[in-house]
């Protein structure tokens, strides 16, 4: 993997070359190096199986170059990269493209200035990650693999239905997944910050779905750390323990329930419609469902979440965005009043000097100042990798989730009395326009019903969704447990660490049996 000394070397000398050429009033540098290692997991007790696939891995660096450049009428403003090259001639063809494709932007201000926050994260990469090989990703996957199989040996419930071990293995024992590990460098400066800073950082994930193949059942489990030394088998064990717990999964008719929404529910239901409705680009665009809302109370007293991309140890840890500033605390709701959102140097820039600013974020001046901090502009791919043929958007880092008055998940339970647990969905997305506020998902997995205060049986998978408004889930929350834990969801930048959240009122609807069967 090209070292972070190579990068940092690679961007000074782009820097000097692209700033001395005609017509560059001021211009920024990044460079990215990503490798991406993983194998999958493939368990089948039934049909001959490899159990952990074969390793694979991609890689990938090079430069990307910002720049305004001087027009007839004002600066044009262009973006060109160049791939798996870090040299001055490599800087010239990225610079040729960012000058061909440059355009005049009215709303342009400047590249990112150096920001009032210091830099609170240095030095915090796993090296061991970063020396990771072959054979120590292969056993990290038969780590999990080990967790689940021990766990499904040791199920007295399995046991009974099966008699004996080949009929254990008749039940049809099934673990799927992957074990994933990102190794991120990169290196930027730009003419209003010269120094050229550099950032590592390293994360290991596994995800496990496991399944009782013959009884219809199915559990998920998943783990997310920064550490190799800390990367344990919860993993599968946790998918298996779901999987045995789904047997003999119940159905429930089309009505309101109170829910208790599981860690991944939290983490998806953030990652598809909270998150990317509290983005200055949102706000900018009119397309939340918090608009105007700034200093007003948009959810539960009871409910406060920020981003904190500065925090040692959390998953989504960043020392630097990738324009080259502090990554630090972004709060955006305060027990239950909108106080900021997510925001990177153009964005905050375009937003502050709108005109109709005001009736859009809900707030002007200094206040409005204060909620935009420009501390979550990142060039992320989908689900990791910082990019360098890409501009920089707006993503979270680590979204906190708290309660007022956290309580732990058996007393959540007693509150609530009778109702839903769900503990895992599927394909949330927004309908009617993310303004609207309203989304729609399925519950397919690791959920149960509650009765007189206990999980009582197991809900059956793909038998129901949840149709509902976010706004009303967000105002309509009754307990919140107190423990939490980094969730990562599919092809999400960033890591919730979500507790379990109660909310009352919530419209769930049956899927018809048949199409239960085809989902």
């Amino acid at each position: 993997m090209t070292g972070a000394a190579e990068l940092a070397r690679a961007v000074e000398e782009a820097l000097a070359f692209v700033t001395g050429q005609p017509g560059v009033l001021e211009a920024e540098v990044f460079a990215a190096a990503n490798d991406a290692l993983l194998t999958r997991l493939n368990y089948t007790s039934h049909i001959p199986s490899n159990g952990v696939e074969e390793p694979k891995s991609t890689a990938s660096y090079g430069l990307g170059i910002r720049a305004a450049f001087a027009g007839p009428s004002g600066p044009r403003i262009g973006f060109g990269s160049e791939p798996s090259d870090l040299s001055v001639a490599g800087a010239r063809r990225a610079l040729d493209r960012a000058r061909t494709s440059a355009v005049a932007d009215p709303d342009f201000v400047s590249l990112p200035r150096p920001s009032r926050e210091p830099r609170a994260l240095v030095d915090y990469h796993d090296p061991a990650l970063m020396a990771l090989d072959d054979a120590r990703l292969v056993e990290a996957g038969w780590k999990i693999v080990g967790g689940a199989l021990r766990t499904f040996t040791a199920s007295g419930k399995l046991a009974a239905l099966a008699g004996d071990d080949a009929g254990l293995r008749r039940l049809g024992l099934i673990l799927g997944g992957d074990v994933t590990v990102l190794l991120e460098r990169v290196a930027i400066a730009s003419t209003h910050m010269p120094r050229v800073q550099t950032d590592e950082s390293t994360l290991i994930t596994a995800f496990a779905t496991a399944m009782v193949e013959s009884r219809g059942a199915k559990g998920s489990g998943a783990f997310a750390g920064t550490r190799l030394d800390h990367f344990t088998d919860e993993a599968g064990v946790e998918a298996a323990h779901h999987a045995i717990a789904a047997i003999g999964g119940e159905r429930v008719p089309s009505g309101e329930y109170t829910v208790v929404f599981g860690r991944q529910p939290v983490a998806d239901l953030l990652n598809n419609i909270v998150v990317p409705a509290c983005t200055a680009r949102a706000f900018y665009s009119e397309r939340t469902p918090f608009l105007g809302q700034l200093g007003r109370r948009v959810a539960s007293p009871e409910l406060t979440i920020s981003d904190h991309g500065a925090l040692p140890g959390l998953v989504g840890s960043k020392g630097i965005t990738c324009e080259g500033l502090p990554t630090g605390r972004t709060d955006l709701i305060k027990e239950g009043v909108l106080v900021g959102c997510l925001s990177n140097w153009y964005e905050t820039q375009r937003l502050i000097k709108d005109k109709a600013l005001r009736e859009k974020l809900g707030a002007a001046g200094a206040e409005a100042e204060r909620a935009l901090a420009p501390r979550n502009g990142f060039r992320f791919g989908a689900g990791g990798g910082r990019q360098f043929d890409a501009e920089p958007g707006i993503a979270a880092s680590n979204v906190i989730v708290e309660g007022a008055a956290p309580v732990s998940l058996e007393e959540l339970l007693r509150t609530v009395r009778d109702g839903l647990y769900v503990g895992r969905i599927w394909y949330t997305y927004p309908i009617n326009g993310l303004r609207a506020g309203d989304f729609t998902c399925t519950v397919v997995a690791d959920s149960y019903i509650i009765r007189d205060g206990r999980l009582a049986a197991p809900l059956k998978a793909n038998a129901i969704r949840i149709n509902e408004n976010i706004g009303k889930i967000l105002n309509s929350i009754v307990g919140i447990t107190k423990d939490v834990r980094g969730t990562i969801v599919w092809a999400a930048d960033e890591v919730v660490y979500a507790p379990e959240i109660a909310v009352r009122g919530v419209r769930v609807d049956e899927i018809a049996a048949f199409m239960e069967e085809l989902d």
